[in-house]
């Protein structure tokens, strides 16, 4: 009886040019975690074996994107870079205006100064670290309107991103439309483990928006994952190309800010792209201040150049399925260890569920942060931690305490080979075997400002 042939897919490109790696021993590694805190933002990259810290700005570029820097157009002002870009921005996105800053941030930065003003309410599908912050400090309370089944890690609905509009109509009863900055949708939503967003939920919340004279400001860092998902699973979307499906996407709100850092494939670069053209004038007026003069706003020519090209590479079909296959695989292997993820499975990285890897360990004693440092020690690979650290203080002080403890093992675009995802599958799974011995840590250095990136602990 013949066998049938599995047919597996292979990544559509062909390396050029490889980065030595550094191999590191325990001891190495001990002192490397202590000298940095237990904290893998501060540990330095020499001391790193595969790099899973974040998927932004570490992707490798392709030869023609490398080819464009060559192009660069280092004019102050006027760059055909930049011209170049805003015709890509329009023919990939749709939306009108462009400005272009140096990352997502600083688009999140003007956007907030511009529409929030104090005491206004900024509903959305899960806050994110930054975008929370740049809220806040222009006045503004975030509120989550996502649907509860996103704080489940084990709960299987393939759209976890979407909306619950019964929560955002709550709000605007509550406070009234015109105390609704925005609407803040992200696609692919990170912090509940790189989940979508589905058409049919953001057609709906575009009608209830519309009714209501609410905008919607979309993060679109990863909005060709969230297509590709759309492909795959939402009805009447399996013929259409994730090119056509992001288009959709970005025609169904407002504006967007872009960390090109991540779905663009570069290094560096973001914007803030817009439909109104008062919102766009005083956001081309306020980039002059912050980042740089508005045809270049903090990036170089060439970054721009670069920014252009990776946009059209991010939406071409066969490049997303080989990009989120990887992570499939490497969340396929760590469920055959029997280690807890979220499902399921994100576009950008595995979300492992430190709770359950670590339920003897109380979020006080920052359970995925300690994971996280446990996870280097064995092997090199460094990850981060996406639970109470990352979720930070209140305005008041107190602590947020997210249902989602996780650590966010994140896979850069066309760096690693199914090889490492192998490597890192087998390292967690032997952190797993000894779990019960491992105990937690405590704070000994808290930044006033997103804590995740600079706080510093000992193990208890």
């Amino acid at each position: 009886m013949a066998t049938k042939i599995k047919r597996s897919w292979a990544e559509p490109y062909k390396m050029k040019m490889v980065e030595l790696l550094k191999m590191t021993t325990p001891a190495q590694r001990k002192k490397a975690l202590t000298a940095a805190g237990y904290n893998t933002f501060l540990l330095k990259s020499e001391d790193v074996y595969i790099d899973l810290l974040t998927d932004s700005g570490t992707s490798a570029m392709s030869d023609r994107q490398w080819a464009g820097m060559m192009m660069g157009d280092e004019a102050y002002a006027g760059s055909k870079n930049f011209y170049h870009l805003e015709d890509v921005v329009k023919s990939v996105y749709g939306y009108k205006y462009l400005v272009p800053t140096h990352q997502g941030r600083g688009a999140e930065n003007i956007l907030s100064k511009i529409l929030i003003k104090k005491g206004d309410i900024v509903p959305g599908n899960m806050y994110f670290t930054t975008t929370r912050l740049h809220q806040e400090l222009a006045g503004g309370r975030f509120e989550d309107i996502i649907i509860d089944e996103a704080h489940d890690p084990d709960n299987e609905f393939p759209f976890k991103g979407n909306v619950d509009l019964s929560k955002l109509d709550k709000l605007v009863k509550k406070y009234g439309a015109k105390k609704i900055a925005y609407v803040s949708i992200a696609t692919s939503v990170n912090m509940a483990g790189g989940q979508p967003i589905s058409l049919k939920n953001l057609k709906e919340l575009r009608a209830y928006t519309k009714k209501h004279g609410i905008l919607i400001i979309h993060d679109m860092t990863r909005v060709a994952e969230n297509a590709y998902f759309i492909q795959q699973k939402e009805k009447d979307y399996g013929n259409k190309s994730v090119k056509a499906i992001v288009k959709e996407i970005c025609s169904l709100t407002d504006g967007a800010t872009m960390s090109a850092k991540k779905d663009a494939l570069v290094n560096i670069g973001g914007f803030l792209t817009i439909n109104d053209w008062n919102i766009f004038e005083e956001a081309r007026n306020m980039v002059v201040v912050y980042e740089g003069l508005h045809t270049y706003g903090g990036l170089a020519g060439r970054d721009m150049e670069a920014m252009a090209i990776g946009i059209k590479e991010s939406v071409d079909d066969d490049h997303i399925r080989a990009r989120v296959g990887q992570v499939i695989y490497l969340g396929e292997k760590m469920k055959d260890y029997g280690i807890p993820i979220v499902r399921p499975t994100g576009s950008h990285g595995i979300f492992v569920d430190a709770k359950k890897f670590l339920p003897h360990i109380p979020q006080t004693a920052y359970t995925a942060q300690t994971l996280a440092a446990e996870v280097y020690l064995d092997s090199g690979v460094r990850t981060m931690e996406r639970g109470i650290v990352s979720a930070g203080r209140k305005p008041n002080g107190e602590n947020y305490f997210p249902k989602l403890e996780l650590v966010r093992f994140t896979i850069p675009r066309r760096v690693y080979t199914q090889a490492h995802m192998d490597v890192i599958a087998e390292s967690t799974a032997r952190v797993f075997e000894r779990r019960h011995q491992i105990k937690g840590l405590k704070m000994v250095y808290e930044p006033k400002y997103l804590r995740f990136f600079q706080a510093r602990f000992e193990k208890l």
